[in-house]
Order: C-alpha cells, then structure tokens, then sequence
C-alpha cells in the first residue's frame, strides 16, 4: 500500500535504505564468523569484550533501520548518508582492535565506498573517499597489533637453541605471518571483486530498464500527441460538418413532407432511413465536439463485468445486426468482479468488432471470447477472412496509417492507445486455420485501486 502513495523518487530512496539494511545483515554474518575463525581456528587473541560491544552496536543501528523501514516518513539520502557514516566509524573500531592497517582485512573500507557512489549522488561519494582515506591513514599509526600475526618468537624456548635454530624459527614466523597476510588480501580481492560485479550488474540492470521506461514514455507521448491532433481535427471537423448535416436534415424533413407516405411509400421510407441515419451523425458529432481531445475517464461508470459485456454487444449488435456473433465465456469467472465502463473504451472494443465483421463473411460470422478472475479480463475477437497482412501485424495499432479494404486505420490507432491508457494490452495475430485474432487483456477493478480512484483520484 505504501507503493501506491509515495512517489517514485521517495520509493527509489527507500529501496536504497532497505539493501543497506540488508547489506550490514552480511557485514555482522561475516565479522562474527572471522571473530570465531580467528580466535578458535588460527588462536589468536583478540579483545573480545571491545569487539562484541563493537557487534553490540552495530545490531542496535541495524534494529533501527528495520524499524525506520516500517514508518510511513520520507527517507532523505543525508539520513543514509549518516548510516554508512556510522557503519564506517564501526569498521574502525573493529580495525583498530584487530591490528589496524595491518590487518588483511583493511580493504573493507572500499564497500562503504562503493556504496556510498551506488547510491547517492556524486558528492557524498567525494566526502566518502576522504572520510575513510582519513580513518585509513589513523589506522596506520593508532591500533592494537595482533600479537599471534605479528613476527614473533618464544624466547623461553629460545634459551637452549642455536644461533642456526633461532634464525631458522623466526623464518618460519615470518613465514606464517606472509603466509596469513598473503590469505587475508586474496580473500579480500574475491569477495570486493564479486561484490563489485554484484552491483555493476545491478546498476546496469536498473538503467536498461530506466532506458526501456523512458523509450516507453517517448512512444506514449509520441502517440498522446498524436491523439490531441487528432482530437482537434474531429473537433474542428464536427463543428465544420454541422451546417451542413443541418441544411440536409431541412431538405430530407421538407422532401417527407412533399412526398407523403400514402402517395410514395417507397421514397418516404428511403427518406426515413435518411433521417435516421441523420440523427446517428449528428450525435456522434455531438459527442465529439463535447469529448474531442479530452480523457473521459471521468465519465466512466463502475459496472459488473459480464453486464458491461452485454452493454457493448448489445450496442454493436444495433449497427451490425445481420453479423452472425458466437459468444463464448470460459472457465469460471468471478461473478463479483468490477470493470470501469469507459465510453472509449466501449467505442474501442466496438471499433475492433466492427473491423471483424467488415473482413468476414457475414454467414461465417465472429467469434467473442471472454474470461476474466479476480484481477484481469481477458478477450479474443476472431473473424474468418483473409487475415492481416504481414506488414501490418508487426505495428498495426501503434500507428495511424491509410485506411485499407479491412478498414484498418485511424480507428485501429485511437483503440490501441485506450487500452494502453487503460493499463491492458492487445495484440494481432493471423491464425493458422484462417483469419484473424485480436488479444485484449483489461485490468479488473479491485478493492483498493477503487479506493485509490475516489480517495485520489
């Protein structure tokens, strides 16, 4: 719920604060398990108080951020910032009990670094490099050393020894010692280099799909600007086409008065279908004109699926009644489920009906198949005519083009960007059998995006 609300800067935030949590998860892992490995596996003697009150402190500091993550209030990037600051002091504290600068492990200082530059802008990066460039340098001079590591022999057993067996023992500390060291760096290069690699790929994993978003958002504004020119013609048509679509309906009126019904049967009728057919023009001016270029989701109403479907067939069956219609509903649907009854959307699916009906034989007929559960509608219209042509299923939809012998064009445009709209999807495709297939996949209308429509909407 916290998604639908916040935006998506504050979101990208959050996400940062939440792998930083995660993050110091497997930093506390991985210092218990060297603590325990050192001090039992290779005997060294640590100051164990000061390092589990230094583990003390940052399982304090994790158990605040999971609880800040749990809090509705703006994450800031100065307030991560402050938490790998903290996490920074802590490495310190733990180096500087383990040896310092000598310590193997001194390259953890890098992953603050590297996230540090990951996540926040380039600035706090640059006052990273200094803050642990500085405790780097502290470190080198100001630590406890590791008395097992460090070069060492028993001089009570010494006593009795050789020159030649002395020198010979303090070679194999030395030894020991490189031996330790050389173990600490390669171990610290395998895990930085995964590391690294682990956030490169995320990084770059994040910006193909911030490219994919903004080439998607270019083509939707490319296809709303296209719907607003478009709008503003059919405006500018509708207002056009008015006065004479006037005049006519004065002719036709006159003429059935000239030729009443008695006398001319035949050509009062004709003049009635031209009357009709009249009124049918005028009101879908007037639509236009009220509606042209403006989104109308306002004027949609929340309706029952399956009455929303029988609305939209019953409205298309009035224009094409002589089209043979075979309705399928498949599986069990949900009964309860709510649809949003837009007037584009019914002049969409409705555009894609006609379509059906003009390439296919009107014997053969269509075919409407409908399923839809708790979050999404899915329909199939099938003609059985000659199919689309191959170089129009590849784009057909995502562009206006030249009306054809199907009747494939500015209408098909206008059908596709509703839906896109809508958040559903559609797709053309030619079947094998013969004809073709129109995929329309709707969101369904659930409780809560219901609720964010009248609270926020």
């Amino acid at each position: 719920m916290l998604s639908h609300i916040l935006p998506k800067a504050e979101i990208s935030i959050r996400e940062n604060l939440t792998w930083l949590y995660i993050l110091r998860n497997l930093m506390l892992f991985a210092v218990v398990i060297s603590v325990f490995i050192a001090v039992h596996g290779l005997n060294i003697e640590l100051p164990m108080n000061q390092l589990w009150l230094a583990i003390f402190a940052i399982s304090i500091l994790n158990l605040y951020t999971w609880l800040r993550l749990r809090t509705p209030e703006p994450v800031t990037e100065h307030e991560i910032f402050s938490q790998i600051c903290m996490d920074v002091l802590a490495l310190a504290y733990l180096l500087y009990l383990t040896g310092g600068a000598s310590n193997p492990i001194i390259w953890v200082f890098l992953l603050p670094l590297i996230v540090t530059a990951i996540m926040l802008p380039q600035s706090y990066a640059w006052n990273m490099v200094i803050i642990t460039s500085c405790i780097y340098t502290v470190l080198i001079a100001y630590n406890i050393p590791l008395p097992a590591l460090a070069p060492h022999a028993d001089h009570h057993g010494m006593i009795n020894m050789t020159p030649e067996m002395s020198l010979r023992m303090q070679l194999l500390e030395d030894r020991r010692y490189f031996n330790l060291h050389v173990f600490g760096m390669w171990f610290g290069f395998v895990f930085s280099a995964g590391l690294v690699a682990f956030f490169i790929i995320a990084l770059a994993k994040t910006l193909k799909e911030r490219e994919r978003s903004l080439a998607e958002a270019r083509e939707s504004a490319l296809r709303d600007e296209r719907v607003v020119s478009l709008g503003t013609l059919a405006a500018s048509a509708a207002h056009d086409m008015g006065t004479p679509l006037g005049t006519i309906a004065i002719i036709v009126h006159e003429m059935a008065e000239e030729l009443p019904e008695h006398r001319f049967p035949e050509c009062h009728q004709k003049l009635l279908i031209l009357q009709q057919q009249l009124d049918r023009c005028k009101q879908a001016l007037s639509v236009m004109s009220a509606s042209a270029g403006e989104m109308r989701a306002e004027s949609g109403q929340i309706m029952p699926v399956a009455d929303y479907i029988d609305q939209v067939l019953n409205q298309w069956r009035t224009h094409k009644s002589s089209t043979k219609l075979n309705l399928f509903i498949s599986g069990h649907v949900d009964t309860d489920a709510n649809i949003i009854a837009e007037r584009t959307l019914t002049h969409s699916l409705i555009n894609i009906l006609n379509n059906a009906a003009e390439a296919t034989d009107s014997q053969a007929g269509i075919e409407f198949h409908a399923h839809w559960d708790h979050f999404i509608l899915n329909l199939k219209i099938r003609d059985f005519g000659p199919g689309l042509p191959p170089e129009f299923v590849d784009f057909a939809g995502q562009k206006p083009v030249k009306s054809n012998k199907q009747g494939m064009g500015v209408g098909l445009f206008l059908t596709y960007t509703t839906i896109k709209r809508l958040g559903g999807t559609i797709h053309f495709n030619n079947l094998d059998s013969g004809g073709a297939c129109v995929e329309i996949s709707l969101p369904i209308l659930t409780k809560e995006s219901a609720n964010d429509r009248y609270t926020y909407g």
